[in-house]
């Protein structure tokens, strides 16, 4: 009689949806220390702390890539452990590979890669309530795009998608639009301008907008990673000529999260990059549209070693800019650790493993516990 009840149980559960009902909270009503870093690796996760949330400072933000090739479940379940511990909220970053025909460009993602991606991350214990993700990046350049001309269509497709899957799995993701290349010129077929790439998506699908949660953007010093911010031109400012249009294609102002921004040090002394840092974190800082601002990039080498913040070790002085930054202690919402306590107290480490592994179906933590209860007796 036990198996019988086992059986029909487990039969009822692989109907059920795993969505979860009470969705994500608005990041803009609630205390939010919106002073962040782009990270490359999980390891890193310790030293962006210490510099986001320096001066008293907690919650800040982290932008991260995770590739599809790079779904290991214990290592970003310890990315998202450490994220809490250290009390920094993950923005993850959807990326797919290098093309293994073509390494010089991003392979073009899928549905395939998105729902794969959603069942993965539904399958980790996440630091807080919200579940922020962006999907892909910088879609309006070819190499980004598998090698292909740019398709404004496409990617609305993909977006659209996204939400779809990802809403299904909990109502706590907050669906992010891939940040553009600020400074792409309008070829067509290497390079789309980001407005009228955004105004494509729209033309095509007068629905997305209203679907997403919020947006990303690359706003850069451009033209050459090195204008001042009172600069009349200044496309750090980008972000702003984006939620115009956006908001126009709305029925309420989009939340921004700038995770793309910073000087390069082949142009520009550190100590001016110093001062540009300081001065345009302060004007991000009181633009209550702004929930999270990452600059690009915290230690980084080759190509990249001109926006680090670290070289060789050493704290720069744009990282010293962006410590002395006042912050505030963000108060966002914690997940519940109800499923945590279950599985310390019952399973123990190893079926804990398992149990989050089956997650991916979202089934799995009830089940165990009706096992428990009925077969052995718990």
């Amino acid at each position: 009689m036990k198996i019988l009840i086992v059986f029909i149980f487990l039969s009822v559960l692989f109907f059920l949806s795993p969505s979860k009902s009470h969705g994500f909270y608005d990041p803009l009503e609630k205390p939010n220390n919106k002073i962040g870093v782009h990270i490359l690796f999980p390891t890193e996760i310790g030293e962006a702390a210490r510099l986001i949330n320096s001066g008293g400072g907690e919650w800040g933000y982290v932008t991260i890539p995770i590739q599809f090739s790079d779904r290991d479940l214990e290592k970003w379940q310890k990315f998202m452990d450490d994220a809490r511990e250290n009390k920094v909220i993950p923005i993850m970053r959807l990326s797919t590979e290098g093309d293994y025909f073509n390494t010089k460009v991003w392979r073009k993602p899928t549905e395939a890669d998105l729902l794969d991606f959603a069942n993965f991350l539904s399958s980790l214990k996440w630091p807080v309530q919200n579940r922020y993700i962006i999907i892909m990046n910088e879609v309006n350049r070819s190499d980004e795009w598998g090698g292909e001309a740019p398709n404004p269509e496409e990617y609305a497709s993909l977006l659209s998608y996204a939400v779809e899957i990802f809403k299904s799995k909990s109502s706590d993701y907050f669906v992010i639009m891939g940040g553009m290349d600020n400074a792409a010129p309008q070829d067509g077929v290497n390079y789309f301008d980001n407005r009228i790439f955004i105004r494509r998506m729209h033309d095509f699908d007068a629905t997305l907008f209203n679907r997403i949660d919020g947006f990303s953007s690359h706003s850069y010093p451009n033209p050459g990673f090195s204008q001042a911010p009172n600069y009349s031109g200044n496309e750090t400012k980008e972000y702003l000529s984006e939620k115009k249009m956006i908001d126009s294609y709305r029925n309420r102002p989009i939340p921004v999260f700038i995770t793309e921004t910073g000087w390069s040090s082949e142009v520009l002394t550190e100590e001016t990059i110093s001062r540009y840092t300081d001065a345009i974190f302060e004007y991000w800082n009181n633009d209550q549209s702004v929930v999270a601002v990452t600059p690009f990039i915290l230690n980084a080498a080759g190509a990249f070693d001109v926006f680090s913040f670290i070289h060789n070790g050493e704290q720069l002085g744009r990282y010293k800019a962006l410590e002395k930054i006042t912050k505030i202690k963000g108060e966002p919402l914690l997940e519940t650790q109800e499923v945590d306590q279950f599985e310390t107290q019952v399973l123990g480490k190893s079926t804990r493993n398992f149990a989050r592994i089956a997650d991916v179906s979202g089934r799995y933590s009830e089940f165990l516990k009706m096992y428990f209860q009925v077969v052995l007796g718990i």
